[in-house]
């Protein structure tokens, strides 16, 4: 897909952003932000204490599959809007978050309306594509640094999804990853260079504490080719969920069975089930005093990228102290790796 913008995607995003943060159309917050490790892998881990008295809110099975009164993506506010695309013919919408942490954080909304909790089409996915494709390459051959895109997607009750209109989200990572936070990079491009299983051809890290999967990108995929990689992919989530290879093949289209987090780079895909949206870490009892849902973290796609974030100062303060006692939060938001076996079919 050509996006058809009138200048770089990267210094359009920018310019939109800057914008919108100086006439107070988005809320930036700033965070506090470390890297702890739990089982040998460097997560990021930030801390927002603007988000600390805004409840998540209990799991709602309705909230994924009915369309709200007041739908953001529906005729996105002219200030956050970037652009339409592709130019002729426009299927997406590009639009700036509206409550950022990271700065130039931006979303790609269908124009329709579509579910969130539906398996994507071919048409998402190009566009995705085509935004992390355009990002990589504004910048080769002139000597900067390059330049990258993390996109997520979450879908499902318990993947920390907020919006029942289908969107995919994008994170510069080079905004993601100050260089004076140590050792850490995108947990994708970790499990991306983590030899195959034997007998799987999909791509794992055996010490992250919850099933994952990924695969390869080639080189300009066409829009089949990246959803024949996604079909894949969420086969794979599926037996890890439902620990069954053996039934009827999963649907290519309409309702996704499970919750999941998708995430994409210009060259690999991964996939992670979910079968909770939050994990509880102890806290004192003046903080749960003090602050809505204290202890409840929640997990959205940007595990996948290896960072999360908390609204509390002591579950920050008990993070760092206990880095540890991460693996156990991954560990219950997530499934068990399945056996490879279940996998040498699919």
């Amino acid at each position: 897909m050509q996006l058809g913008l009138s200048e770089s995607l990267s210094a359009l995003v920018a310019k939109r952003f800057t914008a919108a943060k100086e006439s107070g159309h988005l809320l930036f917050s700033s965070t506090h932000l470390t890297t702890i490790h739990t089982a040998g892998i460097p997560y990021q881990l930030r801390y927002c204490p603007a988000l600390a008295n805004k409840p998540s809110g209990a799991p709602n099975p309705e909230k994924s599959t009915t369309k709200p009164k007041f739908d953001p993506f529906q005729d996105p506010s002219p200030e956050l809007l970037i652009a339409q695309i592709p130019r002729e013919n426009p299927t997406h919408f590009l639009v700036l978050n509206k409550f950022p942490v990271i700065p130039n954080h931006f979303i790609l909304a269908t124009k329709e309306w579509k579910l969130q909790t539906d398996i994507l089409e071919m048409e998402d996915l190009e566009a995705a594509y085509s935004c992390v494709k355009a990002w990589g390459e504004e910048n080769k051959g002139n000597g900067k640094s390059s330049k990258r895109l993390f996109a997520f997607f979450n879908s499902g009750n318990e993947s920390g999804a907020s919006q029942p209109h289908r969107h995919l989200q994008f994170l510069p990572v080079e905004a993601m990853s100050p260089s004076d936070v140590g050792d850490w990079q995108p947990l994708i491009d970790a499990v991306s260079s983590q030899p195959t299983s034997l007998g799987s051809k999909y791509l794992s890290w055996a010490r992250v504490p919850f099933a994952h999967f990924a695969l390869p990108l080639p080189q300009n995929p066409s829009a089949g080719t990246l959803h024949h990689i996604y079909l894949s992919l969420y086969r794979t989530a599926l037996v890890a969920a439902q620990r069954n290879s053996g039934g009827p093949s999963p649907a290519t289209s309409g309702p996704a069975a499970i919750s999941y987090n998708l995430a994409m780079t210009d060259s690999v895909m991964m996939i992670c089930p979910r079968r909770s949206e939050s994990a509880r870490i102890p806290v004192d009892s003046a903080t749960s005093r003090e602050v809505s849902e204290a202890g409840i973290v929640a997990f959205n796609g940007t595990i996948l990228a290896g960072t999360l974030m908390v609204k509390a100062e002591a579950e920050w303060d008990e993070l760092r102290r206990h880095p540890d006692s991460l693996e156990e939060i991954l560990a219950a938001i997530g499934y068990p790796h399945p056996d490879p076996r279940e996998l040498s079919l699919l």
